[in-house]
């Protein structure tokens, strides 16, 4: 069963008689029903009745709707009302656009408008790279979605993925201080036809937005659409193109991987990785642990293990089979788990069972990525595994994008780098893996906290550092 979780917190107004007991019994009740409070302020202490509200985090809207029936049955107290905290902290959207200096005057203005910003404008015309000086091309990033791939929820279409690119800008300025822009797509989806026209009209958007930004952050579009549109970015735009959703989930596993390594005693030439899902971030996770060494990597789908020959295969999927699966395994996923070392999960809740588990090779490393219900909880799996990560923040070694993405692009603008190559990604993970001291490695402790501060800063070093040596620096000459 699921925790708890702030996802789900609600603020429960209530009216109790102002008597000895009526306060401990509501804790009681709430806590019993399986609620987690956080905090309790008094709104209205007059009279022989309290106003107060209860923050209390549940586990899903089913189990709100329990907390509040139960408040509702005790002796002494009303429920007034019951608020959505989450939907409350949405309420007109998250970020907001602020001015870097202040209009205070007639010279202010002569300066920031008209008529002085004609010399800056002049002077972008006569040296089109001084976009990336004297703009917020210097320091933004567009966030680009269709919508298609919303977290794990699906095709939920370009308004419904907002929250998230609007969340995404938040992470993207507190951690890195960039500028970053939701910008939500509405393009067509596959036709019955097989044709997506779609994909082509995403390029063509954000080829026109190139002018404004200093990169471009693509999310939640789904496979196999993400892997075109990338590609054709990369191959068109003279900015840093990168798919979190790709990228960003490998990068943050291989980091994992190495310092999970260290705790077990294995080594990245030995391992058999399994990978359940086969999507976007399936095949970087896969591109990137052979990079790393891996030599034995098998993915599965929803038809099974993926393999040269096997029919059906879109063209990241042929990609994959060509240079996986040396064995040429098929079958089920509980067919190829059998001696793995580790298995990556990045497919659905409930996939992994115990028995699982008991099949594969000796100190088993579990990944099980699903958001926001893993493969497997680490209370199934406590025992039979050495070392188990999830997604989620209530559980030990989350692996999240948020320690990847930020430093990446705080990396690549500092030094004006056109591109993201793989020796930008591999020094991200190196970086991401040493902010955990080796004296501190732990089976619980193999990847750092988002909050922890450090991991920006070494990630935007480390890839600049790779970015110079990758030769993918603007240096006020052409794009070769």
């Amino acid at each position: 069963m699921a925790s708890p979780s702030a996802a789900y917190s609600v603020c429960i107004r209530v009216e109790v008689d102002h008597r000895p007991g009526t306060l401990g019994r509501l804790a009681t009740a709430i806590g019993e029903a399986g609620g987690n409070i956080v905090a309790l302020d008094i709104v209205d202490g007059t009279g022989n009745r309290i106003v107060q509200d209860v923050s209390v985090d549940a586990r899903n809207d089913d189990h709100v709707e329990e907390i509040r029936k139960v408040i509702h049955a005790l002796d002494g107290v009303t429920v007034r009302d019951v608020r959505d905290r989450t939907f409350l902290l949405h309420q007109g959207g998250k970020i907001e656009v602020r001015s870097k200096i202040r209009l205070e005057n007639r010279d202010d203005l002569s300066m920031a408008y008209t008529p002085g910003v004609a010399r800056v404008c002049n002077a972008i015309a006569a040296e089109p790279d001084r976009v990336h000086e004297l703009t917020i091309k210097k320091n933004s990033v567009a966030i680009v979605t269709d919508g298609t791939a919303v977290l794990g929820l699906g095709d939920l279409g370009p308004e419904a993925s907002l929250p998230v690119m609007e969340g995404k800008a938040q992470l993207f300025k507190e951690f890195a201080g960039i500028d970053a822009f939701p910008i939500c797509l509405k393009v067509d989806r596959p036709g019955e036809d097989g044709v997506d026209r779609g994909a082509a009209q995403l390029i063509e958007a954000v080829q026109r937005l190139e002018p404004v930004f200093g990169g471009i952050n693509l999310e939640d579009v789904a496979a196999p659409r993400c892997f075109e549109v990338e590609e054709q970015l990369q191959a068109t735009l003279g900015i840093p193109v990168f798919h979190d959703d790709q990228h960003g989930t490998a990068v943050v596993v291989l980091a994992a991987l190495w310092n999970s390594l260290m705790v077990v005693d294995k080594k990245m030439e030995d391992l058999k990785v399994v990978i359940a899902g086969v999507g976007a971030a399936g095949v970087a996770i896969a591109k990137i642990l052979l990079q790393a060494g891996v030599p034995n990597v098998i993915g599965v789908d929803r038809k099974g293990a993926v393999y040269e020959g096997r029919s059906e295969l879109n063209a990241a999927k042929q990609w994959f089979a060509e240079r996986t699966n040396p064995e040429m395994r098929r079958g089920a996923l509980h067919e190829v788990l059998p001696g793995a070392d580790v298995f990556v999960g990045v497919s659905a809740p409930g996939l992994l069972v115990r028995d699982d588990l008991r099949v594969m090779h000796k100190d088993p490393i579990v990944f099980a990525l699903a958001n926001p219900d893993p493969e497997i909880t680490p209370e199934e799996a406590e025992g039979l595994v050495s070392v188990i990560a999830t997604g989620r923040s209530d559980y030990p070694n989350q692996i999240n994008n948020v320690l990847c993405f930020p430093g990446i692009f705080r990396g690549a603008l500092d030094v004006g780098a056109y591109r993201i190559t793989e020796g930008m990604k591999l020094a991200a993970a190196k970086a991401i893996a040493s902010a955990v001291p080796e004296d501190e490695l732990s089976a619980g402790y193999v990847v750092p906290s988002v909050f922890n501060k450090r991991v920006v800063e070494l990630v935007a070093a480390g890839v600049a550092d790779a970015a110079v040596a990758d030769d993918v620096v603007r240096r006020g000459k052409a794009r070769s």
